[in-house]
């Protein structure tokens, strides 16, 4: 194991091998030693022994045919249990079916993760055309519906820092990579109190989406309906009801969380 070092580098070396192991069969899928070898740039007698111990505790698993290793269920069920002792999901659900009924359209609830969103619950449309991303799911927050919601109730300080650590990649044509851009788009989602992913992430793929808070007028959450562009084109009048009906429902989930909406934050 490697030594615990003081200052900026107090960190455990072999740990972060392990976990980056685990980054990138999460990316990857099923990989060999030597494709893990190759891919992190370790030596594969290293490999060999970070895997076999993720193995051993359950982290990963082997495929007894190709023997190549890919990321076990541990993680997610870890993750699941963070979500519940929240109790953002429990205490969700109820309204995201209701309005998974009312618009017919797919609703998600997520959470920020550093510079991602974590799809924590997800209600997908009785429509035959349809577009959800799975729960667990990890997307950019910056050109999403709901992380545009979650990073503009951020403090200042803490998403210029992300800003500075995270480049704006391009997915589609109206992703927003200018960070000024961003920062001007953003001010305008927390003043209007939702935010519209015009198909930034993926073509063909609209979103709206509005902020959860807890009892502190925190923001912890976000709510959204996804909406296939084919079905709506502009959206018009049909979009407007839906952004209404949205707000409510986080509105409403932020009540059950202690919310006052009476109180300004």
């Amino acid at each position: 194991m490697g030594k615990l070092k003081t200052g900026r580098s107090n960190l455990v070396q072999s740990i972060i091998k392990g976990l980056n192991i685990l980054e990138l069969l999460d990316r990857e899928g099923a990989l060999s030693i030597a494709e893990i070898s190759e891919g992190l740039q370790l030596q594969k007698s290293t490999v060999h022994r970070l895997v076999s111990t993720l193995k051993h505790k359950g982290y990963v698993l082997q495929d007894p045919v190709t023997l190549k290793y890919r990321n076990s269920f541990k993680l997610f069920e870890m993750g699941n249990n963070t979500v519940e002792r929240l109790g953002l999901r429990r205490e969700a659900q109820a309204f995201l079916e209701e309005l998974n009924v009312k618009t017919k359209e797919t609703v998600n609830l997520a959470i920020l993760d550093g510079f991602h969103i974590i799809y924590i619950d997800k209600i997908e449309s009785p429509e035959t055309i349809r577009i959800g991303l799975n729960i667990g799911k990890r997307l950019p927050a910056y050109c999403t519906g709901l992380g545009k919601v979650l990073l503009a109730y951020l403090k200042k300080e803490k998403l210029n820092k992300l800003l500075q650590e995270h480049p704006l990649k391009r997915y589609t044509k109206n992703t927003i990579c200018d960070k000024d851009e961003l920062i001007k788009h953003l001010e305008q989602v927390r003043k209007q109190g939702y935010s519209i992913d015009n198909e930034e992430y993926i073509d063909g793929l609209k979103c709206i989406a509005a902020p959860v808070m807890n009892y502190k007028g925190e923001v912890v959450a976000a709510v959204s309906i996804a909406i296939p562009s084919i079905r709506y084109g502009d959206g018009g009048q049909k979009i407007q009801v839906m952004i209404d009906q949205l707000k409510q429902t986080a509105g409403n989930i932020s009540e059950r969380l202690g919310w006052n909406s009476n109180v300004d934050f």
